[in-house]
């Protein structure tokens, strides 16, 4: 019972393939709100550009294998950037079922971080090879 690709690959699929959907729905009926908060943030609104980057594309290559290690942290820093700028006034706080407020980003994060660190893993494109997989 002990497959660490097995492993990996299923928490590859999920927070890959999770996002993706949250980078679907934005790509489908906009992201500008975001141009708004970077603004707001006093940071270029261009780097609204990284939305797709970090919610399409590397989660893509997270489910897919392929450098897997880069886009994991891709995908963690627009986390870490998404509570910043979104979400910093619940940093502390417990939704209306006790749960922590933030779960999800921190899943995704957290997640993110994990496929950093553990890599793709033989049930891959590249088949784990390689310095980035």
């Amino acid at each position: 019972m002990n497959n660490n690709d097995l492993g990996k690959l299923l928490i590859r699929l999920c927070v890959g393939g999770l996002m993706l959907f949250h980078g679907v729905h934005k790509l489908i009926h906009g992201y500008g709100f975001i141009a708004g908060k970077l603004k707001a943030a006093g940071l270029p609104q261009w780097l609204v550009a990284g939305v797709p980057m970090g919610e399409v594309i590397a989660p893509l290559l997270i489910v897919l294998g392929f450098y897997t290690r880069p886009a994991a942290l891709v995908e963690a820093f627009l986390m870490g950037m998404a509570v910043w700028l979104v979400h910093m006034g619940q940093l502390t706080s417990l939704d209306q079922h006790g749960g922590y407020a933030l779960e999800l980003q921190a899943f995704y994060f957290f997640g993110s971080i994990a496929i950093f660190f553990l890599g793709a893993g033989r049930y891959s494109v590249t088949k784990g090879m390689g310095q980035w997989n």
